[in-house]
């Protein structure tokens, strides 16, 4: 069966999040998403300091243009590293010589948006996201998304959004900027409810949101003791709660990270649940489970959040 058409891919672990992935399998990755009838696809110059862009466009060249969605972002550029300099800790491993850096400025926006392309090896974006700017939210506004507006009237880009791991900045962006969709990563998910309030605000300023970081970087995929949460090893709280949250999952046949997928995609603000997938076999059984039948009383059993 195919994949809702509410699910897309996301690529960091495509760029060697954690641990190395190689060409062959992020190929293939691909692949099995655009089988199973994945035509979204999100990304980042961040992702592998280039090298999730690089793989996705070389993944989706075979495919026309028309038939799917293409996203990436802005607010870092990647350069060369000074000689002799330290290169800063990364979460990504296995990386090209190059390291972002913050840069929100009209220039740097442009630059981002024709390294992406050229990476990407396409000739548009549908929607770019200004991304993480969580100490530049005075240059976001001033130049990053004005930019991104002025590219979107003009018809370079399509969409214009924000994607953060923030609820309050975002609500900021929503309430001042003519955005279309915003991505929240991590805000909304059976261990973290906190962007509830945002969604609501979203829905009646009719700003689409992407859901990402459903399983708050690992712990709602394997709540097991060493699992991260929110890229970083999760405490022992938040993996009983995880653990909790399996058991009652378990009384209703249903796996944790079926209950994470679609937990997001219920929420009537929500247009897109990403997904993300370093080998054939997540993707594969991440659209199983945005697939599965799940009886409704799960959810009357998963609220309120538990402690």
């Amino acid at each position: 069966m195919n994949a809702p058409a509410g699910l897309g891919l996301g690529t960091a672990p495509l760029g060697n999040l954690f641990s190395a992935v190689i060409d062959e399998e992020a190929l293939a990755t691909v692949n099995a998403a655009w089988a199973r009838g994945v035509r979204y696809y999100d990304t980042a110059p961040q992702y592998g300091h280039g090298l999730a862009e690089t793989r996705l466009g070389r993944a989706l060249a075979r495919y026309p243009r028309d038939e799917y969605r293409l996203v990436s972002k802005v607010g870092r550029v990647l350069d060369a590293p000074p000689a002799g300099s330290t290169r800063p800790a990364s979460a990504f491993v296995d990386l090209p010589g190059v390291d972002p850096v913050f840069d929100y400025s009209r220039d740097g926006v442009l630059r981002s948006i024709d390294d992406s392309l050229a990476r990407l090896d396409v000739d548009r974006l549908d929607i770019v996201h200004v991304h993480d700017p969580d100490g530049h939210e005075a240059s976001a506004l001033a130049t990053a998304f004005p930019t991104l507006i002025e590219l979107r009237d003009q018809g370079v880009i399509g969409q214009v959004g924000s994607g953060m791991n923030q609820v309050a900045m975002l609500e900021r962006f929503v309430e001042q900027v003519d955005l279309d969709c915003i991505l929240l990563a991590g805000r909304y998910t059976l261990l973290d409810r906190t962007g509830e309030q945002l969604l609501q605000r979203c829905l009646e300023r009719g700003v689409e949101v992407i859901a990402g970081g459903v399983f708050n970087s690992g712990l709602l995929a394997n709540p097991s003791v060493d699992a991260t949460f929110d890229y970083a090893t999760a405490a022992p709280a938040l993996v009983a709660r995880a653990q909790r949250l399996q058991a009652v999952c378990s009384q209703f046949g249903v796996p944790l990270p079926a209950a994470a997928i679609q937990f997001a995609s219920r929420h009537p603000a929500i247009v897109m649940t990403l997904v993300g997938a370093r080998s054939v076999a997540e993707i594969e059984a991440d659209i199983d489970y945005a697939e599965m039948d799940i009886d409704p009383a799960l959810w009357e059993a998963l609220e309120p959040p538990h402690p």
